[in-house]
């Protein structure tokens, strides 16, 4: 074979490498996200006590259930 087509057939094994690892980093990572939410209950607790609010469990609950909730739609 000539040097014009290793060329072209390591440039597009580059092209395609870069492409599978991007979705599968991508992939990766949603499902890591889904498993472990990046805020707890108790950082959130945390960042209202911080803003000056006294958050109630109800309240506490129903923020969490939304967040997830959100991290399932997309």
């Amino acid at each position: 074979m000539t040097t014009g087509v290793w060329i072209l057939i390591v440039i597009l094994a580059l092209v395609l490498g870069l492409v599978g690892g991007f979705f599968a980093a991508r992939k990766y990572m949603e499902d890591y996200l889904k498993k472990n939410p990046p805020i707890n209950e108790q950082m959130l607790k945390t960042m209202m006590a911080q803003m000056g609010q006294k958050p109630s469990e109800k309240k506490l609950h129903q923020m969490m259930a939304s967040m997830k909730a959100s991290y399932g739609k997309k």
